[in-house]
């Protein structure tokens, strides 16, 4: 089939024809798109050259340059447009430049004597550039600029209705309760409150990366800002020296979402960073999960299941906060959970639910330590045993003898890869043998984000990108490399959703040896490697050659070798 560049003469003719037939902009594009089997953009830029305009796409429009001071931002949402600082005069970008009743309304909000640049683009393109700046938009409605509230409120929830959020009197409240309500809708995992020296600056971490939100200016409404998070969870306003831990509750689409947050000092005043909790989302979220809904590869998930089905032992799973550990646990769980196991975890916090498992939080402030609980766990006739993570000697002490007495023990450290995992256990004076008996296998796991579907295009990567990548361009001649690009479904970011990748470690006599021997690490690597382990590096370099996900992806998570 001609590219479109190859058709452009046919498709000018066919744009000018249904032109003369009396059809409008939006009208051309789409007849042309369907009788063409041609992309939104393509077909739009097409349909423009009849009526002497020139399309634009989405990369062209500048960021954060939306005139918001002549109307409200629902209002650039509502008629569909964008209105954009450009030269001495605006960019206006719609679908249909000929709208009567825009241009009306436009003229009548654009002071006299501006010049006003008319571009057409698909109403995809003006979607995703609002979706984008959307988050930044609600955080700083009503930006800071009367009397800050701060309120008692108690145990009561925060109510983050838009309705709640539009009657709020105190610009104070109403931005908290916007940065919160953005930051939930966008499925943010924390919410980032960062002094500066100019005031504070918003961020949401989406996918495990942080998104600039927005900014509050003037080192005294900072303050105001980090004082009404402080009232909500009930931590003291005035002693701003040292860090504070707290939390509160809100209610976010009729159920109640946990809000754990951290105040830290530093030299431009406080940071705050609230972590979201949403155990019912989670628990939906987990309703029938699997290890297939992690997105392992098949050898991988096939390894892990055969770990989860073993009648004693010890299963591990490191990586660092936020690289899904707990989530693969909870997925193996309830693949060997038939009700004929008892199965009991004890966790800070308990973060899901799992029905017909016995959860236990900690609560060091009462003295139930993961190693006390533990302890107790073992008298509570136990087949299955989860424990949240090992921190400590005590703790690993007891979990191997656990394994090494006939239970299943599931666990998490903190550790780089499945090699250092070994180094922790013996750094806590875990016997080498008694380690070894006890130990099944080790997942050390990161989430990769995938590249959203509906705006990736193919690249081609230089050879000087390939070459910091230590990828030889002859074993990647028939890679399907992909780029994140950004869309309204994926928010302008260029990727949607996260996927497991892993390196997985089964020990094996020739293994164990080495542990016990104290061999040196490269000769761990070369026996693992012998046994079918293969790098977190490998694993990422599959979904780049698959077209998963972007290799600026693969690097960022990554280690080159």
């Amino acid at each position: 089939m001609n590219s479109p560049i190859e058709r452009l003469p046919d498709l000018q003719q066919a744009a000018a024809n249904l032109v003369a037939e009396g059809h409008g902009l939006p009208a051309v594009a789409a007849a042309l798109q369907q009788a063409h089997g041609l992309d939104e953009e393509v077909a739009h830029a097409a349909a423009a050259i009849p009526f002497g305009l020139q399309a634009i796409r989405l990369e062209a429009l500048a960021p954060d340059a939306l005139v918001r001071s002549l109307a409200p931002f629902a209002e650039f949402v509502r008629r569909q447009v964008l209105l954009l600082e450009h030269d001495d005069g605006y960019l206006v970008v719609a679908p249909d430049p000929f709208s009567l009743a825009l241009r009306d309304w436009l003229e009548g909000i654009v002071p006299s004597g501006r010049r006003m640049l008319w571009r057409p683009a698909p109403a995809s393109v003006v979607a995703a550039y609002l979706a984008r700046e959307e988050s930044h938009v609600r955080a700083l409605d009503g930006s800071i600029g009367g009397e800050g509230g701060t309120q008692a409120t108690g145990h009561v929830a925060e109510d983050l209705s838009l309705q709640r959020i539009s009657e709020d009197g105190s610009t104070v409240v109403r931005l908290v309760r916007s940065t919160l309500h953005d930051g939930l809708k966008a499925g943010a995992s924390d919410i980032h409150i960062e002094a500066h020296a100019r005031g504070l600056a918003i961020k949401y971490r989406i996918d495990g990366v942080l998104n600039y939100a927005g900014s509050i200016d003037g080192q005294e409404n900072a303050e105001q800002v980090v004082s009404r998070i402080k009232v909500l969870s009930e931590l003291d306003i005035a002693e701003r020296r040292v860090p504070q831990d707290g939390r509160f509750k809100v209610n976010w689409q009729g159920r109640e979402v946990d809000i754990r947050v951290s105040v830290m000092p530093s030299i431009w005043g406080e940071d705050a960073v609230l972590r979201v909790l949403d155990k019912q989302a989670l628990t939906d979220h987990l309703d029938g999960l699997r290890l297939d809904a992690m997105g392992f590869d098949a050898d991988t998930m096939s390894r892990i299941r055969r770990l989860a089905a073993e009648p004693y032992g010890m299963v591990l799973v490191t990586g660092p906060t936020g690289s899904g550990k707990t989530t693969t646990l909870y997925a193996a769980l309830s693949e060997i959970n038939r009700g004929e196991d008892k199965i009991v975890t004890i966790e800070d916090p308990v973060e899901y639910q799992l029905s017909g498992v016995l959860q236990i939080p900690v609560n060091e402030k009462k003295g139930l330590t993961f190693a006390r609980g533990l302890r107790s766990i073992l008298r509570h006739d136990p087949d299955k045993i989860m424990v949240g993570e090992i921190r400590d000697a005590e703790t690993a002490q007891i979990a191997v003898q656990a394994a090494l007495t006939g239970h299943l023990v599931f666990t998490t450290v903190h550790a780089n890869n499945v090699f250092d995992v070994i180094g922790r256990f013996l750094h806590m004076e875990v016997d080498p043998y008694n380690l070894v008996s006890a130990l099944n296998g080790v997942v050390a796991q990161r989430l990769i984000r995938t590249l959203c579907p509906a705006c990736a295009r193919p690249v081609q990567p230089t050879a000087e990108a390939l070459s910091d990548a230590d990828i030889a361009p002859a074993a990647a001649a028939n890679w399907q490399f992909r780029q994140a690009v950004g869309c309204g479904t994926c928010r302008g970011t260029g990727y949607k959703g996260r996927r497991a990748i892993a390196e997985l470690l089964v020990l094996n006599d020739e293994i164990r040896e080495l542990i016990i021997g104290r061999a040196p690490i490269r000769q761990l690597k070369e026996a693992a490697r012998r046994g079918g382990t293969r790098s977190l590096r490998e694993s990422a370099l599959d979904l780049v050659r698959d077209g998963i996900t972007s290799l600026e992806e693969a690097n960022r998570v990554t280690f080159v070798a």
